[in-house]
């Protein structure tokens, strides 16, 4: 579990192909300065467990699934990475609740400067568009954000809004974004338990059916 606080700003330095899966080494002293063997970073927002390291770098193997799913499909030695070692449980929440487990990706469309911050626009794809809501929370590359405007329901392209200030552009690689960058996206985890739960609420629905049945509800 995270929180989307970045904690430093890591570096590939190494990918090699691991069955149908990559083995990835990532530069990361601050990380790395008290990890052992089977413990979480969040690389750029994806959970990876820790199964080698040295004084400043760790490996993780990084399966197919989360390649599909992840802007690591294409990730090369060079890449820059936004860090995070998973959070204590007796320590702060400074963001919100991050898993680390990637909904999709999505696309800058737009970085407009402003004289302290800058805001980005992203495209975002169509089943995560109902996830995302104004002045919600939001994980884009495993950093804790608050949507600061969303596109209408009717729009066939969806998009969020986020407004990054000096501290996080200087702290991520959210600082280096650019129209064209691709992001990976985690939606806040209570929407997607709630959308999980109205997609029972038919009665046409056999397990609902049943569920009400065997408590006399029907």
């Amino acid at each position: 579990m995270f929180t989307g606080i970045v904690e430093e700003i890591g570096a590939v330095t190494a990918v090699e192909p691991s069955g149908d899966g990559v083995r990835l080494t990532v530069r990361a002293p601050l990380s790395v300065s008290d990890a052992g063997h089977g413990d979480s970073i969040s690389v750029s927002g994806v959970c990876l467990t820790v199964v080698d390291q040295g004084e400043d770098w760790f490996t993780a193997d990084v399966m197919k699934q989360t390649l599909d799913m992840s802007t690591l499909a294409d990730v090369a030695p060079g890449r820059s990475v936004n860090l995070e070692r998973a959070t204590a449980a007796h320590g702060r929440l400074g963001g919100h609740i991050v898993q680390g487990h990637i909904d999709g990706t999505g696309v800058v469309r737009e970085v407009r400067p402003g004289a302290q911050w800058s805001v980005v626009r992203v495209g975002i794809p169509s089943h995560l568009a109902p996830l995302v809501v104004d002045k919600g929370s939001i994980a884009i590359d495993g950093v804790s954000l608050t949507v600061s405007a969303v596109s209408a329901a009717s729009e066939t392209e969806p998009w969020l809004e986020v407004s990054l200030i000096p501290e996080t552009l200087e702290a991520t690689t959210l600082g280096r974004a650019e129209a064209g960058t691709p992001v990976n996206l985690e939606t806040d985890i209570l929407a997607r338990h709630v959308q999980r739960m109205l997609a029972f609420r038919t009665t046409e629905n056999p397990a609902v059916t049943a569920a009400q049945t065997e408590r006399g509800s029907v």
